[in-house]
């Protein structure tokens, strides 16, 4: 009984560790101003409160092409709840490209041209798109995505941010 105890105290303190580790290795998002192609500035800080995605993409990227839809379809479908996308445009890319691309397209969500891959420094020098960041109400990121993913654990994910 007394090694079944020691056990029990173990494993909990293993999980208890663990779980101390998780909560506090989130790691605070950049504190970045997103100015949109309208010219309308939003902060990270302006954004407490929210699930924000915040997502790298280049219209030469066939991956970052392919994923906007949903990236659409979950933006419209989740706003009313707290959930908001940044789409971020790669320093790369010509600005007459990205505003061509989001207007054909009708992107509902703001999107910024990283002119001089500032953004893409403060979230740790994004280079490959798409790259995505799912940051929670607290402003923490508690998911990096990168390429393609799958879209069920996804807004499990979503989800589970938006309810706390």
């Amino acid at each position: 009984m007394k090694k079944f105890l020691l056990a029990l105290v173990a494993v909990v303190a293993i999980g208890g560790a663990a779980l101390w580790q998780f909560q506090g290795s989130a790691q605070a998002a950049p504190d970045v101003a997103f100015t949109d192609l309208n010219g309308k500035t939003v902060t990270m800080q302006d954004l407490r409160g929210k699930v924000v995605l915040v997502k790298f993409w280049a219209t030469s990227c066939t991956t970052c092409v392919a994923q906007m839809p949903d990236t659409i379809r979950h933006y419209q479908e989740l706003k009313s709840r707290g959930f908001d996308t940044i789409g971020v445009a790669m320093q790369y890319d010509p600005p007459n490209y990205v505003k061509n691309f989001t207007d054909t397209r009708q992107l509902p969500f703001p999107v910024v041209i990283d002119a001089q891959g500032k953004i893409a420094q403060a979230f740790g020098d994004v280079r490959l798109t798409p790259t995505a960041f799912l940051i929670d109400k607290q402003g923490h990121i508690i998911k990096r995505y990168l390429g393609n993913y799958d879209e069920k654990a996804f807004m499990a994910t979503v989800e589970q941010a938006l309810a706390s």
